[in-house]
């Protein structure tokens, strides 16, 4: 009998199979819960915190632009200022990210996610530039809050009749003049230069590229030549050959040890061995 044919070097994969399965809402809201809790326990959850994440993930004009640190376009996506800011944002993307999963499907609904992150953080960066927002207003960003604009805007022109309740004050209203009502108060805060004005020409930007997207779904076919299951069974298929190569390698050191005792064995074989035994403690 080889090595892998042996029960104990059998598992299944039943909770890793319901985390593939999971949909991109559920991982989204579980990332940025994750990284909050990570982000208060190294530094608070502040902007800008030099021990925190968001030292090294916010974006901010001087380090993603000058600075050339272009992956702060989407860490700063799964940044948030305090436990309010990340509760209003996932409480959104609970009840309306579903709605546009369903209508884009998984993959493309990621992409459409994170690339409205980018045009919020692209339409904040134009605004410094053009000296639209004043020096007060260019603090980083950090928050989920321009992909969820985009969400928004999303929904409005898909199920503009669809009614909702505002939990602050409890309002029935359509999702097109819920929208409507946010873009307006992001509009009236850039206006009168408030001090989130920042924040919310990023909310701008993620609304703005929402609404492109949603005009343009072609935009996103690039989404469906990415094939995660295809990843998925080429890592699993080179960890079977890994294996399948070490079983053998096993079977050659078991029987030198029928034969000649553990003594016999080098410090190579040994090793070999212990990883063996490890996997099959691992196997359960």
């Amino acid at each position: 009998m080889g090595w892998q044919d042996r029960q104990y070097n059998q598992s299944g994969g039943g909770f890793g199979e319901r985390l593939s399965s999971a949909s991109v809402v559920t991982w989204l809201l579980g990332i940025n819960g994750v990284v909050f809790l990570l982000d208060s326990m190294l530094g608070g959850s502040t902007r800008g915190s030099a021990l925190a994440p968001s030292g090294w993930g916010h974006f901010s004009v001087d380090k993603a632009i000058t600075g050339l640190q272009i992956w702060r376009g989407v860490t700063y996506q799964f940044l948030h200022a305090n436990f309010f800011h990340l509760f209003f944002n996932m409480l959104a993307l609970y009840y309306f990210g579903p709605l546009m999963e369903r209508w884009w499907g998984s993959r493309r609904f990621l992409a459409f996610y994170l690339l409205c992150g980018l045009g919020a953080a692209a339409l904040f960066t134009l605004m410094v530039f053009t000296g639209v927002l004043d020096v007060a207003s260019w603090r980083p960003l950090v928050g989920a809050s321009g992909c969820i604009f985009g969400i928004l805007v999303g929904c409005a022109m898909l199920y503009p009749d669809q009614r909702v309740m505002l939990l602050f004050p409890p309002i029935p209203m359509t999702l097109r003049t819920l929208a409507l009502v946010f873009l307006g108060l992001a509009v009236l805060s850039i206006v009168f230069g408030s001090q989130n004005a920042g924040g919310e020409a990023a909310h701008l930007g993620g609304a703005a590229l929402g609404w492109l997207l949603i005009k343009n779904p072609r935009w996103l076919d690039f989404a469906d030549r990415v094939s995660v299951s295809k990843f998925r069974q080429q890592i699993k298929q080179a960890q079977r050959q890994s294996a399948v190569k070490e079983d053998a390698q096993v079977d050659k050191i078991l029987d030198k040890v029928r034969e000649h005792g553990l003594a016999s064995l080098t410090d190579r074989e040994k090793k070999i061995l212990q990883r063996a035994t490890d996997r099959q403690k691992d196997a359960g």
